[in-house]
């Protein structure tokens, strides 16, 4: 029987990637968006291509009800689910914090850090083996910018991804003896369109000379990572987040 993963933000970028990984490796996917049913749409089909089942569930990340629902749906159209991946998040335009309104800011952590939350609590209420579960794996889609948010001026986009850093490894220890695994991964500078909303012309051309691999990475170099930290391969490991940021 094909193993079920669900993934947040699984529209585009590194959630899309994920999802058309997942397919060829064997799991029938669950794909959440925010307004892109178009994008969504596609990527389903690149499911359905690989041999697998897919749905796509829109559904807002940062409201209850809604992670309810759309953790109801793929289990009932899929099965349950042995994989979550927490990737639904929002970033700002590259500013200084002091020029940063007050709604942005609510918005950003609403969205990647509370809404993460939201998310890895349902997904651990369904998995764990205390809770009648069959036990799973969380994958969170933190960030180098935890680090660097200062330098390019993503400061509450840092300290949102910041809090999912210890979402990993607080609730990995919490939930190990209940069969769930909770990883993460901290992507760097990665060739997708989120750079477009920070407001700063070709910022993949301006920091990939920096990177000492010398290049941005891809959103398939990161889906590989999700993709074995779900499987067996990586049965010993949680409570941790791997870095992809080729060597910044």
């Amino acid at each position: 029987m094909a193993k079920v993963m669900l993934v947040t933000g699984g529209s585009r970028g590194i959630g899309a990637a994920a999802c058309r990984l997942a397919a060829r490796r064997g799991y029938d996917v669950g794909i959440n968006y925010a307004g892109r049913g178009d994008a969504a749409d596609a990527v389903a089909s690149a499911v359905r291509q690989a041999g697998r089942r897919a749905v796509t569930v829109q559904a807002d990340v940062a409201d209850t009800a809604s992670i309810a629902g759309m953790f109801d749906r793929v289990e009932a159209e899929l099965g349950p689910i042995d994989a979550f991946v927490n990737n639904a998040g929002i970033v700002h335009e590259a500013k200084p914090l002091a020029d940063l309104d007050e709604a942005t800011v609510r918005r950003v952590l609403e969205v990647d850090l509370v809404g993460a939350i939201l998310c890895a609590r349902e997904a651990v209420r369904r998995m764990s083996r205390a809770r009648g579960g069959k036990g799973g794996v969380i994958v969170n889609t933190s960030s180098i910018a935890t680090r660097r948010a200062g330098e390019v001026k993503l400061v509450a986009y840092g300290i949102a991804k910041g809090g999912l850093d210890v979402l990993t490894e607080q609730l990995g220890r919490e939930v190990a003896a209940e069969g769930v695994r909770v990883c993460g991964v901290k992507p760097g500078l990665i060739d997708t369109e989120i750079h477009a909303t920070m407001g700063v012309g070709d910022r993949l051309g301006q920091l990939g000379a920096g990177v000492p691999i010398g290049r941005a990475g891809t959103a398939e170099e990161v889906a590989e990572a999700v993709l074995w930290l779900c499987s067996d391969h990586a049965s010993y490991v949680t409570a941790t987040s791997f870095d992809i940021g080729g060597g910044r």
